[in-house]
Order: C-alpha cells, then structure tokens, then sequence
C-alpha cells in the first residue's frame, strides 16, 4: 500500500491507480481526433460529414421496448469492477448482482481500445440502419460523441426510466453542455486534466495555469500535441468557458500558445511521451493527466512528481454510456444505466475503478464500507477512495473545471486550422 502521507494534495493513489490502468487509449483517441478535420475522418469511413439536427427516437423506441433478459456492453479495458472466484475465474460482483436483482444476464466486453477506431468500426452498420451488437457503449465526450449525436445514431434516453439518475446524480452531471438535459447519454465515470512538475527543478509550487508561461522555465515546459486537449485547456487558463467559446475566443488561444513557443518557454508539443520528459528533467513543467503523473512515481518508486489542477480551473472528461440506435435490447440497457446510479452500486464500482464517480451519496457507503474492513491494507484503501478530492470533488473544485467545447463537423475544421497552426506546425 502507498503511503498517502507522502503524497501531494490532487494525487490521492486510490484514484490514480484506476486512472492509469486504460486511460492511454482513452487519450490516444483524443489525439487522433484532434489532428484531423472530423470530415476527412468521415470520409476515410465512407460516410458523409453535413450536419444534421439530433432527432429524437424516444417514442417509437420505448413505445414497443420489452425486457429480454440479456444486455451486451462494450466498455474500455479495465474499467470494471472485478473479482475471482474459488476456481479462478474472472467475475464482476456490481454485474452479478445486477444479474440477480433484475434477471438481466450481461455479456460484458471490452472492445473499445481507440474511440476512432472503435468509430470507424461501427460508423457503416450504423449508416445502414443497422445494430452494432451492443446496447451500451461508453464513449468520452468529444469528436466522436458529438458526431453520434449529429448522425442520429444514438437513442434518445427516456427519462421517466432513469428515476435513480435523477434523484442521485451530482447536479453538475444532470445537465452537461455536450449533451444537454442528457438525451442521449449519461455518465459512467470522469476524470481530470492538469498541470504536472517536478518541484524539485521548478524550487517552487507551481498553482496557476500561467506557470506553464515563466520564462523561469524557458525550455523546461510541455504542451499536448493534442489540439482538442490543449486549445480547451489553454481557454480554460485565459478564463475563457470552452463550452460557450466562440472563434474569435480560440484565436486569441492560439495566439497565446504562439507566444509560448516563439518565446522559447516551450521545450516542444508531446504526445504521451511528456510523461517520460518529465521523469527524466527534459521538462519540468507540463500539461497532464493525473494519472500519468502517479504512474511515473510509481515507477520511479518516490514522489518527486506533483499533479495539481491549476487555480483558474481544469479540464473535466467524462465517458459515457448511450444506447445505439437499432440496439436489440434497448429497454435492459436503460434498466442497468439506472442501476449503476444505486448509491451502493455506485460505492461497489468507485471502490475498484477509482474514477470521479458521478453519484456523491457512494462517499457514506465506502466510508461505512472503511469502517467495517479488518484488513489493514483494505480499510487504507478505502478511507482513501471516500476522502479524495479526486473521487468526490466538492463544489467548489467542479466549478473551476470544464468540459471540452462541442464541435460541429465545420467547428472542428475552423478549431484544428487555428490550433494546428501553432502546434502542428
């Protein structure tokens, strides 16, 4: 067990050792969304790039929907609760349980390794009307969400089946600027995008977003290659919301970014690899994901890496289950998406994946859960989970972060010409 004491504030090991198990591909995705047009993506899968208005499917959907006892969900790697049972075999308590409780049997499968792959798989079927195979699939907001969105080819959730979503989820999460009044997703868990830094070289705490921009540092500082990631973020730092963003606002990022790096503060854009910069001192400050930053520590076996989200505020992301049009068992998927959000079931999935759960009231069952623990590593564990500001964020620390701006096919286009001039150039 980690010894917490050793720690900095924002890098609680519970919640990091989940982040780092599946988060690469997860970011990957992202970087591969952002350094191409959303049309020429769609282009290479054979499928037109206009924008269409979301539709609304609800009615005839749940109108005929029956229960049939099976549900097939498509996750990310890694991101489910799980166990062993007495012969070796691989289970997953919170979906057993479902099991029981509904009569519901869940062929669960991770087949989501790279949002644009996992896209372009799927994009024909769905363009020809037909099922993918999968009632629930989990997708990070962004290029590929919102393209879903457009193309009409997610169900619109019908709300009077989620009554546990909507007495128990975090208010931030009932209304989120990528899926307004959550018709067509609802989330499974988030995560957050920082600052990370080697206090030793900086000699000082680094707090503010403009840290990244010291000529104390010149040479010594990361950005993402990522244009969807550092554009958001850069907005965020310059006291810009991304969701209500406009172009001008993306330009005057851009032109901020440009400054860093003609002024020679930037050392250069990384993909992953900034990670392994920082733990060597090619840098000393950079963007980040928290759990990079506690998987290089680990590795390393010490602390000298800190995460922190900077005071004018970080990124949020957030993977979310949605139901694909023409899924075979519509009306089971929406009964699990409704269990998950059981304050205990919620606690069974948060203690195992360590994710920014989206329903506060698991903190009282984990925290009764720490309390009853008799294994000393176990109940660490758990009292670790219940008090990090990383799992459970209050209030004040969901205001300071924000999601990323929805594109349009034509926004992307405009976003990566403004972006990608200063980074990919």
């Amino acid at each position: 067990m980690t010894e917490k004491r050793d720690l900095p504030e924002y890098l609680d090991p519970a919640f990091l050792r989940g982040l780092t198990q599946a988060r690469f591909t997860r970011r990957s995705a992202l970087q591969g969304g952002g350094l191409v047009s959303l049309g020429a993506f769609l282009a290479a899968c054979g499928i037109g790039g206009s924008q269409k208005t979301p539709v609304s499917h609800q009615n005839w959907v749940w109108d005929k929907a029956t229960k049939a006892g099976t549900l097939d969900f498509a996750n990310w790697p890694l991101y489910m609760d799980k166990s062993e049972d007495a012969n070796g075999n691989v289970t997953h308590p919170s979906l057993v349980e479902f099991t029981k409780e509904t009569g519901i049997k869940v062929n669960y499968t991770e087949p989501i390794e790279d949002l644009a792959e996992f896209f372009a798989k799927i994009a024909p079927q769905l363009q020809a009307g037909q099922a993918i195979g999968y009632d629930i699939i989990v997708i990070t907001n962004g290029i590929q969400l919102t393209n879903l969105m457009l193309k009409s080819w997610l169900t619109e959730l019908d709300a009077s089946k989620l009554p546990n979503f909507y007495k128990n989820a975090g208010q931030r999460v009932q209304n989120r600027s990528f899926d307004p009044g959550n018709r067509f997703t609802i989330p499974w868990q988030s995560g957050l995008t920082g600052i990370g830094y080697n206090p030793k070289k900086t000699g000082r705490e680094i707090t503010s977003f403009n840290d990244l921009f010291d000529p104390a540092f010149k040479g010594k500082v990361g950005m993402f290659t990522n244009t969807q990631e550092t554009g958001n973020f850069t907005l965020v730092g310059m006291g810009i919301k991304p969701e209500s963003s406009k172009p001008a606002d993306w330009q005057k990022a851009a032109e901020k970014l440009k400054q860093q790096r003609d002024s020679g503060v930037l050392r250069k854009y990384y993909d992953q690899s900034y990670h392994t910069a920082l733990a060597k001192g090619d840098l000393w400050v950079t963007m980040a994901w928290s759990g990079d930053i506690y998987q290089e520590n680990l590795s390393a076996g010490n602390h000298d890496l800190k995460f922190i989200v900077p005071k004018e505020g970080g990124l949020i992301w957030t993977d979310n289950m949605c139901i694909p049009l023409n899924a075979a068992h519509p009306l089971d998927a929406i009964t699990y998406m409704n269990y998950i959000y059981d304050p205990k079931v919620a606690a069974m999935l948060a203690e195992y994946i360590d994710y920014i759960t989206p329903v506060p009231g698991a903190k009282a069952i984990i925290q009764q859960d720490a309390t009853a623990a008799t294994d000393p590593d176990t109940k660490a564990g758990l009292e670790e989970t219940a008090t990090s500001p990383l799992v459970f964020p209050s209030d004040s620390d969901l205001a300071r972060t924000s999601y990323y701006r929805a594109l349009s096919p034509a926004e992307t286009t405009q976003w990566n010409d403004i972006f990608g001039a200063v980074i990919l150039t």
